[in-house]
């Protein structure tokens, strides 16, 4: 190597939180939403054995009221509007969900929509069992591209101490 000795460059890998960097009460928005579309409801629809006609069937959902049309799987809103929330909360950081409940869909998306995510921390704890770790609370929003709330749900997880 020719001349002066250059340093290696500063490297940052991305990840969630550790347990010490949650604050109660802070509302993470989550950025870029997802565009759903027909594709992505038919292939988690079929690949989760869920063989309901107003997923699915295009012409059956059409003669229906309220809506008209297909509805997006509940199941692919709930498990993407927590997948949004990944990459800036528990990438790497976290040990396991431990449990979902109030969970809630008050309007449904259709193909097309774009799901918009953020996340309020409700709740801190360390944990007494599992030193080194802690308990985060999260209550999960979902809103269309309208800013209609289409799902929320709260979640508990298990989530590691900074290292030392």
């Amino acid at each position: 190597m020719s001349g002066p000795e250059q340093a290696s460059p500063k490297r940052v890998v991305q990840r969630g939180l550790w347990f010490e960097e949650f604050e109660l009460g802070v509302v993470y928005e989550h950025r870029p939403g997802r565009t759903v579309t027909e594709a992505d409801n038919v292939l988690f629809t079929t690949l989760t054995m869920n063989t309901q006609a107003l997923h699915l069937d295009a012409a059956f959902s059409e003669s229906l009221p309220p809506f008209h049309q297909r509805l997006v799987n509940s199941m692919f809103t709930l498990s993407t509007l927590v997948g949004l929330s990944v990459a800036q909360l528990t990438q790497g950081t976290i040990v396991a969900n431990l449990g979902f409940s109030d969970i809630a869909f008050p309007k449904p998306l259709f193909h097309g929509d774009t799901l918009y995510a953020e996340t309020e921390v409700t709740d801190l704890r360390a944990s007494k069992s599992r030193p080194g770790e802690g308990i985060v609370t999260f209550a999960h929003t979902g809103r269309n591209q309208h800013g209609d709330i289409v799902a929320t749900a709260v979640r508990k997880t298990l989530v590691r101490n900074k290292p030392l």
